[in-house]
């Protein structure tokens, strides 16, 4: 096998069974750092020895052995008590007997997810924490998602990792009182997976770009745990929304297509179905929260494939209603293309110039949104600004080319 087929192969692997791994291991050592650093030398070792030796039958086993070797002679480096080492042994021989003899490694997923988001947890740190050990993103996509350098972001995670160590934090799912505090930032973790994912699109080979389905897959698992949380139903609802789209984002030749111009023969009917079952359970609770109306107002997109049109009045409620309840820069900039949709383009424009100038600096969507509303009130030269400063602030080539593509329109 070549190294590219390698490469292919070790990053299959990684995307199906990374963070099944350190959630395993993790919740029996109590260690996030030591696993993920034991892991991570199997990993290397795959890339050293699967070239020539070929990929193993149990790609699990193979690197779950490799992690245990590592993970006692760390223990013997740092003198560790010598029960320790037989307890790490022990643990990592369960985990391989597991790996060996079950078709698909155990998903505890969930239980890392709720460590990360315990209270003794920096809040800073949650969910960058739960997006690098159960979804393996890395340090500096995170860094620059947070919009802080990668040295600051590693050091939060050190210190959050450090925290778990040393506070002994249980791994467990927690009980229904415990869950108002944690789940809103276990919710956030999988919705930023998941837009991450989206982000690369595009890169349809890419890690990133299978956050997407993991993000989802943890999402299903979360619903089913938490069947009686609505926003656990709106969040997945609203992911299986954005991803029933993803054929219709770029055409054939790779142009970027906007949502409201997007064929929508190509959208996923089933996943829209399931999207919308979600949405009319999490009513029947009468809890609203941001999630659902987030979902509510992608259910509103998705009935164009059903009568031709857009009910913008409708979606303009429904920002009005998410933006008193949870004011990000989303909402907000939502909200005012909205307000122009519905005949209000001056009334939009006031709506933009509201948002602090900080929020807005390196906010794409923004730039995007006001050069739009922009052209709409016969501004011209400023709408090519707010284009151009758009473009600017993608990686995504098709993108940038449809933004630049609007100074002609």
């Amino acid at each position: 096998m070549n190294d590219s087929a390698t490469q292919a192969a070790i990053e299959s692997v990684a995307r199906n069974s990374y963070g099944r791994l350190i959630a395993y291991l993790a919740a029996r050592a109590g260690n996030v750092a030591d696993v993920e650093d034991a892991l991570g030398d199997a990993f290397a070792e795959a890339l050293k020895r699967w070239p020539t030796d070929g990929i193993p039958e149990k790609p699990e086993a193979w690197l779950l052995r490799v992690a245990r070797n590592r993970m006692i002679d760390a223990a013997r480096h740092h003198q560790v008590h010598e029960k320790s080492e037989e307890y790490l042994q022990q643990i990592t021989e369960e985990a391989q007997t597991v790996a060996t003899t079950h078709d698909q490694f155990p998903d505890e997923r969930l239980k890392l997810l709720f460590v990360c988001a315990h209270p003794a947890i920096d809040p800073a740190a949650r969910t960058p924490l739960m997006l690098q050990t159960v979804l393996h993103v890395d340090a500096a996509r995170i860094a620059s998602a947070f919009l802080v350098s990668p040295a600051a972001m590693s050091q939060r995670l050190v210190r959050a990792k450090s925290k778990i160590r040393d506070a002994r934090i249980p791994f467990r799912v927690p009980d229904p009182p415990e869950w108002d505090e944690r789940v809103s930032f276990v919710l956030d973790a999988i919705y930023s997976a998941y837009t991450t994912g989206w982000d690369s699109l595009a890169e349809t080979s890419s890690t990133h770009h299978a956050l997407a389905g993991d993000a989802i897959a943890i999402g299903r698992t979360l619903v089913q745990l938490m069947s009686g949380e609505p926003e656990a139903h709106g969040l997945l609802a609203l992911m299986l929304h954005c991803e029933a789209r993803r054929d219709a984002r770029y055409a054939s030749t790779g142009e970027y297509i906007p949502l409201d111009q997007q064929d929508t023969e190509l959208w996923s009917r089933p996943m829209i179905d399931e999207a919308e079952s979600l949405l009319r359970k999490a009513a029947g609770f009468r809890r609203m929260g941001r999630y659902q109306l987030e979902a509510a107002i992608q259910s509103i997109h998705a009935h164009r494939a059903v009568t031709g049109d857009i009910d913008w009045p409708e979606i303009l409620l429904l920002y009005e209603g998410l933006v008193r309840l949870a004011p990000g820069i989303g909402s907000l900039v939502g909200r005012a293309v909205a307000l122009a949709q519905t005949g209000q383009p001056a009334a939009a424009v006031a709506a933009l110039d509201e948002i602090p100038e900080g929020r807005i600096a390196d906010y794409q969507p923004y730039w995007a949104s006001r050069g739009h509303v922009l052209r709409m009130l016969g501004q011209a030269k400023e709408a090519e600004k707010a284009f151009t400063r758009a473009a600017s602030l993608t990686d995504d080539p098709a993108l940038r080319a449809y933004l630049f593509g609007q100074l002609n329109c």
